[in-house]
C-alpha cells in the first residue's frame, strides 16, 4: 500500500484516504463553511430532515454512476433490471415506502446505516485501514520539558473548544447560506470504539448523567488518568497541567513495560476475542473503562532519528498513522478511543482518529483551534495548589493476554512494513484551480490517484 499526499487535506491515512500537511496557521478545512453564533439546540431542531430522494431519481442517479465504468451490453441489461424495479407495485415501491416509513420515525434515516456498515461491521484492523492520521507542523522544542509544556497547552486548548460545546456556543456552520447539522461535534469528545465478536459498537459518555472530568495520558506504553477539572468545575491551567505531566513522566520512566495497547492494533474479530479475555479480570476493566470513558487520549512519543525536509515528514506521518511498529510507538496508543493527540519529545505533533462518531470536519475544526490555543502568548498564573496524584492504570497480564499481545505485535509490524508513506508538497496549485473548473476538489484527487494507480 502507498500513502499518498494531497496538501489540500490534513488527514493522513493508507489506501484511499488522503494526507498532507497543515499550513503553517490555518488547517486546511474539507469544505468552505462559513460560522455564524447560534445555540445549537435551536439550531438543531430547526433543520430539515434527510429526505428520501424520489425512487426515480434514485434509479437515474444509479445508471447514470454506472455509465462510465460497465461495458454497454452490460447496461443495457441493468437499464432492463431497474425498469422492472421501478414498476407499479413492484420490489422499488415497496422498499420506497420502506425508507420513507423509516424517515417519518427518525432524525436521519441513513446515519445509523451508514455508521454500520461503514465503519462498525468493518473487520479490518481500524488503524492504517480507517483511522486517519494529521500531521501538524513541527513545534519548535526538542526535549521533555518542551514536550510537557506544549502538551499542557494543548489540553488547556482541547478544554477551551470542550467549553464551547458544554455551553453550547460552538459557531453553527454554514455552506451555501444553509445551516450544517452540527451533531457529529458532540460526538467527538468522551466517545469511544468498543470491540465485538461481529459487529463493534460507539459509546458516548459525554450524554450520561456523569461527563467524564479526566484524559488519559499514554506514556512509554503505560497508561495514566489525569483529572482535567478542578472541584469547582473550572479546567486546570496550562501550568497545573504542566505539573501533572511532570508527575506522569517521572513515574513512567521505564520502558519495558507490557504494551497493552497494540491490542488495539487488531483485526477486529481477533481483538473482539482478546477484548473478551482482557476485561476478564476486574483491575483489566476498570482500566479498559477509565480509557473509554475519558475526554481524549494524549499519547507522549519519545524522539524519532533525526531526519529533516521530505524524509522528516514522511516519519512524522507514519508516526501519527499507526505509530511505527512495535519497536516504535503503535503500544503508545488506544486505537479504538475517538481522539488521540500525539506529542513527541522532538517537536513531532499530530492527532489519530477512531473515524465511526464524525467524519473529518468537526476533527479538523477541534485541532485548528487547538493549534491556535497553544500560539497565544503565556500569561502569568496564581501558584497552583496541591494537586491529586496521577492515577496509574494497573493491567495484569496472564500468559493468555502475553501471548494475545506478541501476536498484535507481529500483526502490527507486518502492517507497518507493507504501508510505504511519502509525504509530497505539491505546491504547483490548490483547490481553486479544479473549483474554477467546477470540479469538486475531493473528486479531483480522488481521480489523480486513480490515474497514478492506473500509470
Amino acid at each position: 500500500m502507498n500513502g499518498v499526499c494531497d496538501i489540500s487535506s490534513v488527514i493522513l491515512a493508507g489506501m484511499v484516504k488522503t494526507c498532507a500537511l497543515g499550513r503553517p496557521r490555518h488547517l486546511v478545512k474539507p469544505v468552505s463553511a462559513t460560522r455564524v453564533a447560534g445555540r445549537y439546540l435551536t439550531h438543531q431542531r430547526g433543520l430539515p430532515g434527510l429526505p428520501v430522494p424520489p425512487l426515480q431519481q434514485t434509479c437515474e442517479r444509479y445508471i447514470t454512476a454506472l455509465e462510465p465504468i460497465v461495458e454497454a451490453d452490460e447496461l443495457t441489461h441493468t437499464r432492463r433490471v431497474i425498469q422492472e424495479f421501478q414498476e407499479a407495485g413492484g420490489v422499488g415501491e415497496q422498499l420506497q415506502r420502506g425508507l420513507e416509513k423509516r424517515a417519518g420515525e427518525t432524525e436521519n434515516w441513513l446515519s445509523q446505516w451508514w455508521v454500520q456498515v461503514a465503519y462498525l461491521d468493518y473487520r479490518m484492523p481500524v488503524v492504517v485501514h480507517s483511522s486517519p492520521g494529521l500531521m501538524l507542523p513541527r513545534m519548535d522544542f526538542r526535549d521533555k520539558d518542551g514536550q510537557i509544556r506544549f502538551a499542557s497547552k494543548l489540553i488547556a486548548g482541547v478544554l477551551d473548544f470542550k467549553t464551547m460545546i458544554d455551553n453550547e456556543t460552538l459557531p453553527v456552520e454554514y455552506l451555501g447560506g444553509k445551516p450544517l447539522c452540527m451533531n457529529q461535534y458532540y460526538e467527538v469528545l468522551s466517545s469511544c470504539r468498543i470491540p465485538g465478536l461481529k459487529r463493534d459498537s460507539v459509546v458516548n459518555h459525554a450524554k450520561s448523567s456523569q461527563p467524564p472530568r479526566h484524559i488519559t495520558v499514554v506514556h512509554n506504553f503505560q497508561f495514566f488518568q489525569l483529572d482535567v477539572y478542578n472541584r469547582d468545575g473550572t479546567p486546570l491551567t496550562a501550568d497545573q497541567l504542566c505539573l501533572q505531566l511532570e508527575k506522569i513522566c517521572r513515574a513512567s520512566q521505564e520502558t519495558n513495560a507490557e504494551p497493552v495497547g497494540i491490542l488495539t492494533t487488531q483485526h477486529r474479530d481477533v481483538w473482539g476475542k482478546s477484548y473478551l479475555n482482557l476485561i476478564k479480570d476486574k483491575t483489566n476493566k476498570e482500566s479498559v473503562s477509565v480509557i473509554q470513558r475519558s475526554i481524549f487520549t494524549l499519547c507522549l512519543d519519545g524522539a524519532t532519528p533525526e531526519a529533516a525536509g521530505e524524509l522528516y515528514r514522511s516519519c512524522a506521518a507514519v508516526q501519527m498513522l499507526h505509530g511505527g511498529g512495535s519497536q516504535s510507538y503503535s503500544g503508545n496508543r488506544w486505537f479504538d478511543k475517538t481522539l488521540q493527540f500525539i506529542v513527541g519529545e522532538d517537536g513531532t505533533c499530530g492527532a489519530n482518529y477512531e473515524h465511526a462518531p464524525a467524519e473529518g470536519p468537526p476533527i479538523v475544526a477541534l485541532i485548528d483551534h487547538v493549534v491556535e490555543y497553544t500560539r497565544k502568548a503565556e500569561t502569568a498564573e496564581s501558584p497552583a495548589g496541591s494537586l491529586p496524584v496521577p492515577r496509574r492504570l494497573l493491567f495484569n497480564i496472564t500468559p493468555e493476554i502475553k501471548q494475545d499481545i506478541e501476536e498484535a505485535k507481529l500483526s502490527m509490524n507486518t502492517l507497518a512494513q507493507d504501508l510505504d508513506m511519502r509525504v509530497k508538497v505539491f505546491g504547483h496549485f490548490g483547490k481553486n484551480v479544479p473549483k474554477a473548473h467546477k470540479m469538486s476538489p475531493d473528486a479531483f484527487i480522488q481521480i489523480a490517484l486513480q490515474l497514478a494507480y492506473y500509470r
